[in-house]
């Protein structure tokens, strides 16, 4: 309880409510711009590269910078703040929460929560998608004169090219699952991160935090870019996707400084501690299946132009380490 006792003292004397609402206006604005640039960077590039030699072999690179950039933010940033947050001593000390890890419980249902949405959505397009093709024309049209059979090998040429087709279909409308997917877990992890800035009055924790912040948005604004860009969208979904991520955490912001305002609800508050690790934990579940599995193990293992470069493979580990050594340097301010 000294502990508690040393930590309350210090947050109180950081508490300053007019300094903290500056910070925080300009921090919707910083936020924002640097959100702006870090998901349209990797879009703009690669419309810029459509269609060249290079286009495929960029795609990659970015994607897998991006998927170090997911699976670090859900290691070293997201978790670790949901564990903290439910080992707070005022909740720490209560049962059930003093009984069971439940960070880890937690987070084992969102990985569990991202393979059901996965499994369905894959049995979904598999339904969609696979049709059954009959030959045009008679049995004896087809079996008889030169004509006929020239005509059934063609049509046989064109029933081959659907199914070659086919599976291309299935990585494309896999890929536009996993940035969808991808875009709900981080919007849900910037909702948290919006409002627990937003209620907080503690400007010594948010001076540095503004400046991280601003970092953190321009690395996962790439990673998610990437897949977006990967996926290829057309333009009005991609600036949908790609707005959205920009405005969730200044929004996030906005209703953190209104709850305070209406509610005098503290983000020191043990209620708001256990939401914010409980939904911590259920997004780092979330990004860490996605990271892991729709990214990483997708690229690496089932990826053919991967596979056939080998310093292709060597360079896409390079960015996968990049991407989680950039997001994770940025652990010590935020």
């Amino acid at each position: 309880m000294a502990v508690c006792a040393t930590d309350t003292a210090r947050a109180l004397s950081c508490r300053d409510g007019r300094a903290a609402a500056n910070l925080k206006f300009v921090s919707i604005f910083v936020i924002f711009f640097t959100s702006v640039v870090g998901i349209s960077l990797p879009v703009m590039l690669a419309r810029l590269f459509h269609g060249k030699p290079v286009y495929d072999k960029a795609i990659l690179l970015i994607k897998c910078f991006a998927a170090g950039v997911i699976l670090s933010t859900s290691l070293v940033h997201v978790l670790p703040d949901a564990f903290d947050a439910l080992a707070d001593c005022q909740v720490a000390s209560r049962h059930p929460w003093k009984d069971f890890p439940f960070s880890g419980l937690v987070t084992l249902i969102g990985v569990l929560m991202a393979l059901l949405v996965d499994l369905t959505a894959s049995s979904h397009v598999d339904s969609h998608t696979n049709s059954h093709y009959t030959p045009v024309g008679t049995n004896e049209e087809l079996t008889t004169g030169c004509k006929k059979s020239e005509e059934s090998r063609v049509e046989s040429g064109a029933l081959a090219i659907s199914d070659d087709r086919q599976p291309e279909d299935l990585v494309k409308m896999k890929q536009r699952l996993v940035s969808q997917v991808l875009e709900i877990g981080i919007i849900f992890h910037s909702v948290i991160i919006g409002v627990t800035m937003g209620m907080s009055q503690n400007q010594c924790t948010i001076r540095p935090l503004v400046a991280a912040l601003a970092f953190h948005q321009i690395f996962e604004g790439m990673g998610l870019g990437g897949c977006i860009a990967q996926a290829g969208f057309n333009f009005g979904t991609t600036a949908y996707m790609c707005f959205m991520f920009s405005v969730t955490t200044p929004m996030g912001i906005v209703l953190g400084m209104m709850i305070f305002s209406l509610t005098g609800y503290d983000d020191n508050n043990p209620n708001a501690l256990i939401l914010e690790g409980l939904l911590g934990s259920l997004s780092s579940g979330v990004l860490i299946y996605m990271g892991l599995v729709d990214l990483i193990a997708l690229d690496f293992f089932h990826n053919k132009l991967m596979s056939s470069h080998s310093w292709l493979k060597k360079a896409s580990f390079i960015a996968l380490t990049l991407g989680s050594t950039s997001m994770s340097i940025l652990a010590l301010w935020a």
